[in-house]
C-alpha cells in the first residue's frame, strides 16, 4: 500500500469529517471509499462507451437495429416475467 497526499479546502475537509462522522467511517476510509466509487463509475462509463461505440459500428456496417419500441416492448415483457419473444434487427427505417 502506498501514501499519496491531497490538498483539500478547509471547508471541504470540514464537509468530509462531518460527512464520515455521519456514516460512522474515518475521514480517511470515507475519502478511500469516495475515491474507489468514483473509480469504479469512470470504469463503468468507460465500458458503457466501449460497448455503444462497438453497436454504433455495427450498425453503421450493417444497417441493421431493432427499433425502439419493439425494444422496449421486449424488456418490459422481461422485466415482468413473461417469455417474451426477442426482436429481430432489420435494415435501419423500416
Amino acid at each position: 500500500m502506498s501514501t499519496t497526499t491531497i490538498r483539500i479546502e478547509d471547508d471541504l475537509k470540514a464537509r468530509v469529517a462531518a460527512s464520515a462522522a455521519r456514516s460512522g467511517k474515518t475521514p480517511h476510509a470515507f475519502i478511500v471509499d469516495a475515491i474507489a466509487q468514483t473509480v469504479a463509475q469512470a470504469e463503468l462509463d468507460d465500458e458503457l462507451h466501449r460497448i455503444a461505440e462497438e453497436r454504433w459500428a455495427e450498425l453503421m456496417t450493417t444497417g441493421k437495429t431493432v427499433p425502439w419500441e419493439e425494444a422496449k416492448a421486449y424488456l418490459k415483457a422481461k422485466a415482468a416475467g413473461g417469455n417474451a419473444r426477442r426482436p429481430a434487427a432489420r435494415k435501419f427505417g423500416r
